[in-house]
């Protein structure tokens, strides 16, 4: 019997749809976005839907068409960066790169994921001059009273016109999008991060209870918090001879972190890692400290929780949500009630009163990829069976007196900019793509890696 799945297929509805996940922060590059994208991913294929990826190139050879495993294909489109891994904000070079793989892979939704994605924000202008519904996933929180924040709030106030439905993270980012956004809280829907609980175990060995090792994983950057954890360190440092810092990650706060080592001799204490594969250094600590300023769930928290590390966290964004209050020390983003909230966990975890084994089942139960997935794909049945919107229904002055007009000369722009590449490639000239994929193969593809991950 034959159960090879044809695009054909996918638009016959037979076996689920096509799905294009667009945004600036794939692989290699490392990062909850990127996580979330490749493991939801997955999971759809999982379920029966066809899945491509479209990002920016990564030089110096990752450019083109590449398959990940398990069988998920990646488009690297050859947009330079400009910052954070982001390509710049044009509106109009996206679209033919977009518009022949929209074709070629007959996509009938696109998703796009990030508000500081360019590419997220393009494919939701560009996707509905060919029909494809759209969904938006927002994965941060930004305020309202500074100059990105005001900048980035317009533009992803102009973008979400375009899109059918919206996904944040949490209910606190929920908050925050709609009104960013000024969209309808109807079509806001809440789906949190997941995790591979086999992935993050606690070690066999049980660590010593009277040296602890403090776990820190971030981008250092400022919003993350850095600065804060660059005052608290020494404190704990000089209160606890005992304890030592793991720090992973990269980024422009590095320099901060080396200069404190520096300055306070802590070498022997304080270890930087750069950047690093979460689970092998998680395993080596028993406390997670995360201090950042603004989050809008805090996947790392939910790693270093499954693997079995108590938790100590700033009290922002959708933190709060993540986690029973009993798996985690809460402090005010002040260096202070840090110190203090890092005291209690440390004087806890010497007193042998966490079990990691027993947070490692308590994660494993909460959070799930696959329940994920099936909630993700019905926000998806909801856009498919959900009127479209015409381009006039999009044009309208609610972005307010100097952006409204702005949107509207883009939104023309990029209609007469797709009809002459209408005119200049038409359909009829693009090769429809022929997917081998094969969703018996994957599943026993599945069924093996399952076992093979038992038996270890």
């Amino acid at each position: 019997m034959d159960t090879t799945l044809t695009s054909t297929d996918y638009i016959q509805g037979s076996s689920g749809l096509s799905i294009a996940m667009v945004c600036d922060f794939f692989h290699p590059a490392v990062g909850g976005v990127e996580n979330h994208i490749f493991m939801l991913s997955v999971e759809l294929i999982r379920r029966g839907h066809k899945v491509i990826i479209i990002t920016h190139s990564h030089p110096p050879n990752r450019v083109g068409v590449r398959w990940i495993l398990p069988c998920i294909k990646v488009y690297y489109i050859p947009l330079r960066t400009i910052a954070s891994n982001a390509t710049l904000p044009n509106f109009f070079t996206f679209l033919p790169y977009l518009r022949p793989i929209l074709i070629r892979e007959r996509i009938q939704l696109l998703h796009g994921h990030a508000s500081l994605s360019s590419m997220a924000h393009e494919g939701l202008l560009h996707s509905h001059l060919m029909g494809v519904r759209t969904v938006f996933t927002d994965h941060s929180l930004f305020g309202f009273d500074d100059a990105t924040g005001i900048l980035t709030n317009k533009l992803l106030e102009a973008a979400l016109r375009n899109v059918d439905a919206a996904i944040c993270v949490s209910y606190t980012g929920r908050e925050n999008t709609v009104l960013r956004g000024s969209l309808n809280p109807s079509t806001v829907h809440v789906i949190p991060n997941a995790v591979v609980a086999d992935q993050f175990k606690p070690g066999t060995e049980p660590l010593p209870l009277d040296n602890v090792n403090i776990i820190v994983i971030s981008r250092l950057a400022y919003r993350k918090g850095v600065d804060l954890l660059v005052a608290t360190a020494p404190r704990i440092c000089a209160r606890f001879p005992n304890v030592r810092f793991i720090i992973g990650g990269d980024g422009p706060k590095l320099t901060a972190l080396l200069q404190m080592r520096e300055k306070n001799l802590l070498h022997d204490q304080i270890q930087l890692l750069g950047s690093v594969r979460h689970q092998d250094v998680l395993i080596q600590g028993s406390i997670f400290l995360n201090t950042s300023l603004t989050e809008a769930f805090g996947v790392a928290i939910l790693e270093a929780a499954c693997t079995g590390l108590y938790v100590v966290s700033t009290r922002v964004g959708g933190v709060p949500e993540v986690l029973p209050e009993d798996m985690i020390f809460f402090a005010r983003p002040e260096e202070d009630d840090v110190v203090r909230a890092l005291s209690e966990a440390i004087y806890s975890v010497m007193a042998g009163k966490h079990d990691p084994h027993k947070a490692h089942e308590r994660v494993r139960g909460m959070y799930d990829w696959a329940k994920i997935a099936q909630r993700t794909e019905l926000v998806y049945h909801g856009v498919m069976s959900s009127p479209e919107r015409d381009l006039w229904t999009r044009i309208d002055d609610g972005l307010g007196r100097y952006a409204g007009p702005i949107f509207t000369i883009i939104l023309i722009v990029d209609c007469m900019f797709f009809i002459f590449l209408e005119w200049l490639t038409p359909r009829d000239h693009i090769d429809y793509v022929l997917d081998e994929w094969d969703a018996a193969r994957f599943a026993q593809w599945c069924q093996h890696e399952t076992e093979k991950s038992e038996s270890r």
